[in-house]
C-alpha cells in the first residue's frame, strides 16, 4: 500500500520576498539619496536579505520548488556579498573599482533577467517584481560604468517601487492565505 505524506509545512515564499523588499528598499532609499550608507543597510543585508532568504530558500528546496530556491538562496548570497564588497576593504582588501561594480551588477542583472522568463507562467506581481530588479541592476551597472550620479539616483527610485513590489507579494501571499481568499490581487494565471 502506497503511503501519502501530506506537506504542512508554511509557505516559505513570504519570508524570502520581505527580506528581499525591505532591504531593497532601504538601499535605494539611500541610492535615490535619502541618507547614507550605513550600519542599518548593512545589518539588514546581512540578517534579512542574506540570511532569511537563505532560509526561505532552503526551505522552497525542501518543498520542490526550484525556482523559489534558486531565486531565495541567489538573492540572500548577493545581499552577504554585497556587504562582503562594502566592508572587506576596511580588514585591507582592495576595494572594488566602479567598473568591477558594474560587471557584478551586470551579472546580476542577466542573471535576474533569466530569473524574469522562468516567471512567465507564474503570477503577474512575480514578473513585476523580476522585470523591475532586472531593471534596477541594468541600472546600476551603467551607473557605474559611467560615473553617472543622475543615473544612480534614478536608479535608487526604481529600486524603491522593485522592493515595494516585492513587499507587496508578500503581504499578498500572507493576507490571501490567512483569510482563505483572494483580498490582495496577484495576477494569478
Amino acid at each position: 500500500m502506497e503511503r501519502i505524506i501530506k506537506d504542512t509545512t508554511a509557505n516559505p515564499a513570504p519570508l524570502g520576498l520581505l527580506g528581499f523588499g525591505l532591504t531593497t528598499v532601504l538601499l535605494n532609499l539611500h541610492n535615490a539619496g535619502f541618507f547614507e550608507l550605513n550600519v542599518m543597510i548593512m545589518a539588514m543585508g546581512i540578517f534579512y536579505g542574506g540570511i532569511a532568504q537563505l532560509i526561505a530558500g532552503i526551505l522552497e528546496s525542501k518543498k520542490g520548488n526550484t525556482f523559489g530556491a534558486i531565486a531565495f538562496i541567489s538573492y540572500g548570497a548577493f545581499w552577504l556579498t554585497l556587504v562582503a564588497i562594502w566592508t572587506l576593504p576596511l580588514l585591507g582588501l582592495p576595494k572594488a573599482s566602479p567598473t568591477a561594480m558594474g560587471w557584478y551588477l551586470l551579472m546580476w542583472g542577466i542573471m535576474t533577467f533569466g530569473m524574469f522568463i522562468a516567471t512567465l507562467n507564474a503570477a503577474k506581481i512575480s514578473q513585476f517584481v523580476f522585470l523591475s530588479l532586472t531593471i534596477l541592476f541594468v541600472l546600476l551597472a551603467i551607473s557605474d560604468f559611467t560615473g553617472s550620479h543622475t543615473l544612480h539616483t534614478i536608479a535608487g527610485y526604481e529600486g524603491i517601487l522593485t522592493g515595494a513590489l516585492a513587499i507587496y507579494d508578500a503581504f499578498g501571499q500572507i493576507i490571501n492565505e490567512s483569510l482563505k481568499k483572494d483580498i490582495i490581487p496577484l495576477g494569478k494565471k
